[in-house]
């Protein structure tokens, strides 16, 4: 059974990290963060935020018949799997708004 369950999540993980191909695309911000600020994200935020990405995922799976019935699946899976996805792979440390630095999108888009 936890067979199953571990390659379920690691399924829902590359789903996830496919999504996120056209990172480089992402809005550009423009914000300082501490070194304080960079350290609490690191060790606190961004852990719980894949923790809240994995969960959501999971929950989304459950509840996509009910809400293909309801017709708000691609609400569902924004919010329970894109919102969390983008706060913990789309921004940087220390950040408190999604998107990328400014110098960021410049290298990726001269590509």
């Amino acid at each position: 059974m936890s067979g199953k369950i571990s390659h379920f999540v690691i399924t829902a993980l590359a789903v996830c990290m496919l999504a996120f191909s056209s990172a480089g695309h992402a809005q550009a911000i423009d914000e300082s963060p501490s070194a304080l600020a960079m350290t609490g994200d690191a060790l606190f935020a961004r852990p719980a935020l894949f923790a809240t990405t994995v969960v959501g995922s999971v929950v989304y799976v459950v509840s996509l018949p009910f809400s293909l019935l309801g017709g708000n699946a691609a609400e569902a899976g924004e919010t329970l799997v894109m919102g969390p996805a983008k706060a913990t792979f789309v921004r940087c440390l220390g950040c408190t708004r999604i998107g990328r630095k400014p110098e960021t999108v410049e290298q990726t888009s001269g590509n």
